[in-house]
């Protein structure tokens, strides 16, 4: 699909479902069609496989849809691989525009790729990329252990049809600025939306702080949770992917490498939203420490009721403004009641003061 059949697609509202679809909870995808389980008994699944399949997707699509919210899974049985209701797949085959649709939705494009979709040069298209304009949603490695992005089709487009003007033309002299700096945003805003969509899939407070600590190396980690066991609960508690990291040995070396931030405002946001979840997860119930009644530290199950969290970063693009807080919200400024300043509870020290 190019971006002018993207554009006059739109104007038919064909994507609008999407927005909707990321948010809702798995027991709200009930098909009218499809009969309630018998009462007392659960809901029949399928495996992830003939899900994928009845859904006329690859499984890298599968997983990716899973990932993006356009399907609800659930655990299998004693914890094992994930499963998707019967009802799920009928309400999805059900969309009237099954099953292009929903492969469109999920299809992906490399750099060569996606510079045809928006009918640019693929070296603009990189510029772009790197500028923050539109963010990667995988990735994978070459032969050479490279790392290769990749984007959704369908935000390309949106991309277009919203800034049509990076398209052609003089680059805006800021992003110029950052470009020639060497500045590069594509990890930073892959990071950001991967944390956003781990924080959707819980409510409790301890698994939304570990998914903020993960961001982080252990040295800024150390810092801002000096407790050793609450450090080994949010390494035990941190939610991943449904289906996981990546297979191979290098994949998940790259990975664990791409998730820590490593821009000094984006620590700091990080920081800062993980000590804000911590003073959640603490009110809520603290870490189990050696010698505590297991019984007592339990683990709820999440839910889907919201609860107030921590702010979270936007992806940074051209057109918004960098990950730092707004004028007259610094860290340096927020106060506890007791009137300890934010940033002395990070720990955080300038660089510049050794």
């Amino acid at each position: 699909m190019t971006v002018k059949e993207a554009i006059r697609a739109r104007t038919g509202s064909a994507y609008e479902v999407r927005g909707g679809d990321e948010s809702r909870d798995e027991g709200e995808h009930t098909s009218p069609g499809t009969s309630a389980a018998t009462p007392g008994t659960a809901p029949p699944t399928v495996a992830a496989g003939r899900a994928a399949q009845e859904l006329g997707l690859r499984r890298s699509e599968f997983e990716l849809a899973v990932h993006l919210g356009l399907i609800a899974v659930t655990a299998g049985p004693g914890g094992g691989r994930p499963r998707v209701h019967e009802r799920e797949i009928a309400r999805l085959r059900e969309d009237p525009g099954f099953p292009d649709g929903l492969a469109e939705r999920v299809r992906t494009v490399g750099t060569a790729e996606g510079a045809a979709l928006l009918g640019i040069v693929p070296a603009r298209f990189t510029r772009l990329a790197r500028a923050g304009c539109v963010s990667p949603v995988t990735f994978y490695l070459n032969r050479y252990r490279a790392v290769v992005w990749l984007y959704l089709a369908d935000e390309l487009a949106s991309f277009a049809v919203r800034e049509p003007e990076l398209l052609a033309g003089r680059t805006p002299l800021r992003m110029r600025t950052m470009l020639e700096a060497g500045g590069d945003r594509r990890a930073r805003n892959w990071r950001s939306q991967r944390i956003d969509r781990l924080l959707k899939r819980t409510a409790d407070p301890w698994a939304r702080a570990a998914v903020e600590a993960s961001a982080l190396d252990s040295a800024h980690l150390a810092e801002v949770v000096e407790d050793p066991y609450e450090r080994a609960y949010l390494a035990r508690v941190r939610p991943e992917p449904v289906f996981g990291r990546p297979g191979s040995v290098a994949a998940r070396e790259t990975m664990g490498e791409l998730m820590l931030a490593d821009d000094p405002d984006e620590i700091l946001w990080r920081r800062i939203n993980l000590t804000l979840g911590l003073d959640l997860a603490r009110e809520e119930r603290p870490a189990p420490h050696p010698g505590d009644d297991p019984g007592a530290r339990t683990t709820p199950a999440p839910d889907s009721t919201s609860r107030v969290a921590p702010p979270q970063a936007p992806p940074v693009t051209e057109t918004a403004p960098p990950l730092s807080p707004p004028a007259g919200e610094t860290p340096s400024g927020l106060r506890e009641p007791g009137g300890k300043r934010l940033l002395a509870r990070l720990g955080w020290r300038r660089r510049s003061d050794g």
